[in-house]
């Protein structure tokens, strides 16, 4: 593809302010620089320190917003953070232009390296499930568990209702259909996204539909928007027909980590069909299947995928681990005091 077929996008140090992102109550955001790439990083205060680490991927078109709902859940267990990939949510375009699945893979590890917070409970939706699914094998060290909510692993035959999102990465489609679209406002745009994302949309609550309707507004007139969507799909479609060791089925098989899977039966761009496959591929999975969840799981049923990856922890022993040095710990201070009472009572 040619420079000339998507618009110019200006370097990211000359890209506008467009006002300023989200952060919700307990969330704190920041900026990572890096080499040929700039992130934004969301994260919590975990409730005590010591607690491994856990990095959340997005999807296609979202946030680190996407994991606001999972990641207080698991304040207890994990130190979360969640990034922005470049081109989305604060985080401004790559350097190269490189938005494939392996270019965002790169950013993910190269932010693991610069922070030395590896290895890390890695999750991933859509999109997010591909790059960590990447990650995970190409780089063992880095990765503690997996967990995958609707990962974008390879589909011989993709729903309907995910072609038009599969179309973006034509050449020319996304600026003919940001012209067609032009009328439309961030409502209705949000809502066609929410029909598409969500099994049941009338789960989202008023606030989160004008929080949303915020960040499209804030989106839209980012010059890079349409520009990181096109490029971000045309890269999961390459990397659709990559095979041998590059291809996602088989970097699959090679991932050590104990995985998790997340399903949703009203799924309109992951076919739901293709949780068995991914739970015989992976080679140490749990699969869970939620009936009524569409795409975003995290978002839909938060409540229940914290409990699934505390399963998951559970089964591969680092929960009963934890307790018994915290156990031990309290073992420890409380023999320390009472060796401090007897030589004060001595």
């Amino acid at each position: 593809m040619s420079s000339t077929e998507l618009p110019f996008v200006p370097p990211a140090n000359v890209l506008p302010k467009v006002g300023a992102i989200r952060v919700a109550e307990g969330e704190r955001l920041r900026s990572v620089e890096l080499a040929g790439v700039t992130l934004s990083v969301r994260s919590r205060r975990p409730a005590r320190e010591g607690l491994p680490p856990a990095l959340y991927v997005h999807g296609l078109g979202g946030s680190s917003q996407n994991w606001s709902a999972l990641m207080p859940l698991l304040d207890d267990i994990v130190d979360s953070e969640a990034l922005d990939l470049p081109g989305f949510g604060d985080s401004p375009p790559p350097d190269d232009g490189d938005y494939s699945v392996t270019g965002h893979a790169r950013a993910v590890i190269r932010y693991l390296d610069a922070t030395g917070r590896g290895p890390v409970h890695l999750f991933g939706n859509s999109l997010g499930g591909a790059v960590t699914t990447r990650v995970a094998a190409v780089r063992p060290d880095l990765v503690r568990t997996l967990t995958l909510v609707s990962p974008a692993l390879p589909e011989i035959r993709v729903q309907r209702s995910a072609v038009p999102t599969g179309l973006l990465a034509v050449p020319g489609v996304a600026l003919l259909f940001t012209r067609l679209t032009r009328g439309w406002t961030a409502e209705q745009r949000v809502r066609g996204v929410m029909a598409l994302c969500y099994g049941d949309p009338g789960r989202v609550t008023p606030e989160g539909f004008r929080n949303a309707v915020q960040e499209m507004e804030r989106r839209l007139r980012l010059p890079y928007f349409w520009d990181a969507m096109a490029r971000s799909a045309r890269g999961i479609v390459n990397a659709y027909t990559l095979g041998g060791q590059q291809g996602l089925w088989r970097q699959a098989e090679r991932v050590l980590a104990p995985t998790l899977l997340v399903y949703g039966g009203r799924d309109q761009l992951v076919g739901f069909r293709m949780a068995q496959r991914a739970a015989r591929a992976f080679r140490d999975s749990r699969l869970v299947t939620l009936p009524d969840a569409g795409h975003v799981a995290m978002m839909e049923y938060p409540e229940t995928v914290a409990l699934a990856f505390r399963e998951l922890l559970e089964d591969a022993g680092e929960l009963a681990e934890r307790r018994a040095r915290r156990a031990d710990a309290r073992a420890d201070r409380a023999a320390d005091e009472e060796h401090t009472d007897e030589s004060m009572g001595g």
